[in-house]
């Protein structure tokens, strides 16, 4: 990052709203700008729904207003989670059927669509692909499963000695923020909660992340556009992008 100019980390607080289709459009504005300078932009990063949005489009789903928002989020602290999927089944019995309704993200969202709009959630959901004004090419970086393994184990570690349970400390009166409902964070609250000890907590973010990480080689897998080496096969990476600018 010192020496590559980065763009969209660090710029949003944990109680900011944000979505994979303000992150299209972002995208789309700031590669409009760059590119009248640049012949290429990286784009990086482990989060599949987001990367998907700038390369093949997201649905235009409506924005979620601050009223609707707090509403939501209250009727779920006080309602619990399976009264909204209830109503998410009156109201939208389609996607009921395929949401995770063990997902209160999603659940909630969902909602939201539906008691805004007075539409139901699933009559946005188009999935067409929408095309760019640029190429796009595709590169996978992967590991043998015993390696990344190793390598995610090591990182967690590192990121305890480096102060991650300080930093969850000071988090911890926000910890219901959606922001912080993710791995690292949420195994610590619950050791602070008195849940689990420390040992089991930091065992769990190694198992979960692992478990993130071979969700995302699942979803990766099946774009066929995708061209897959390893890392340190740097070589053969810069081959393959070099001739496909031929």
């Amino acid at each position: 990052m010192e020496e590559v100019k980065h763009y969209f980390v660090g710029t949003l607080g944990i109680e900011d709203y944000y979505s994979a289709s303000l992150y299209e459009q972002q995208v789309l504005e700031l590669l409009d700008k760059e590119f009248q300078s640049h012949d290429y932009a990286l784009l990086s990063g482990g989060s599949m729904m987001y990367i998907d949005a700038v390369c093949d489009g997201i649905d235009d789903i409506p924005t979620i207003d601050d009223q609707t928002r707090e509403t939501m989020k209250r009727r779920l602290k006080e309602e619990g989670l399976e009264a909204l999927v209830e109503e998410l089944r009156r109201l939208d019995p389609d996607y009921y059927e395929i949401v995770d309704r063990q997902n209160p993200r999603r659940v909630v969202h969902a909602l939201e669509i539906c008691v805004m709009t007075g539409k139901t959630y699933t009559s946005f959901r188009k999935r067409s692909k929408k095309e760019r004004p640029f190429r796009i090419i595709k590169i996978g970086l992967d590991r043998p499963r015993e390696e990344l393994y190793q390598r995610i184990n090591a990182r967690v570690d590192k990121m305890m000695s480096d102060g991650l349970l300080d930093e969850v400390k000071a988090l911890y009166p926000k910890k219901e923020l959606n922001a912080l409902n993710t791995v690292g964070y949420k195994e610590l609250f619950d050791y602070l909660d008195g849940r689990w000890p420390l040992e089991e907590a930091v065992e769990r973010i190694k198992g979960n992340t692992r478990r993130y990480a071979r969700k995302q080689l699942t979803w990766y897998k099946k774009d066929e556009q995708i061209r897959w080496f390893h890392p340190d096969d740097k070589q053969s990476l810069m081959n393959y992008i070099s001739k496909d600018y031929e």
